[in-house]
């Protein structure tokens, strides 16, 4: 069994690509901000804003719930490819 490593070695280990994912995040928020209109009525500003809330809310399983808010919902008719 791997043995996990602390917070801080995480941190160090992940600081970097961290501060990097955030600035481009930024970035694109920017980039969309300047933009002529808004986005406001498109459904996937709201997920983006409901992802960021669930970046900082400190819940738990945060990546497993930031799959299922960006994962369409499960159709059993998937492999008949007769999915509406």
């Amino acid at each position: 069994m791997p043995v996990s490593r602390s917070a801080k070695e995480t941190l160090d280990r992940e600081f970097l690509s961290f501060r990097a994912k955030l600035i481009d995040l930024a970035a694109a928020l920017d980039r969309m901000e300047r933009g002529e209109g808004t986005a406001e009525e498109d459904p996937r500003w709201e997920q983006l804003q409901r992802a960021i809330e669930l970046l900082a809310s400190g819940e738990p399983d945060r990546a497993g719930r930031m799959q299922m808010l960006f994962s369409l919902p499960y159709d059993p008719r998937w492999r008949s490819g007769r999915s509406p």
